[in-house]
């Protein structure tokens, strides 16, 4: 099923649209999705600064070492 903007299900075909927008409309449904709790929330933020923040304490060698390795991985293959 596909998603909206803010991750709320959305039905894939024509009548189905129709029919949820329907029942928006009159109030069967509430339009707003449940809000992130405060744990999600502290753990993505985490995750978006991880990579960065592991990148920085990695000496030039040893990103260069693991950089061969993702590269050797990908191309290497036959």
């Amino acid at each position: 099923m596909p998603k909206g903007p803010r991750g709320e299900r959305r039905p894939a075909d024509v009548i189905g649209c129709a029919v949820r927008v329907m029942e928006i409309a009159t109030g069967q449904v509430d339009e707003q999705p449940e809000a992130p709790s405060a744990a999600k929330e502290y753990m993505r933020r985490g995750g978006l600064k991880g990579g960065k923040a592991r990148a920085a304490k990695l000496s030039a060698a040893k990103r260069k070492a693991i950089a061969k390795k993702a590269a050797g991985a990908r191309w290497g293959k036959s």
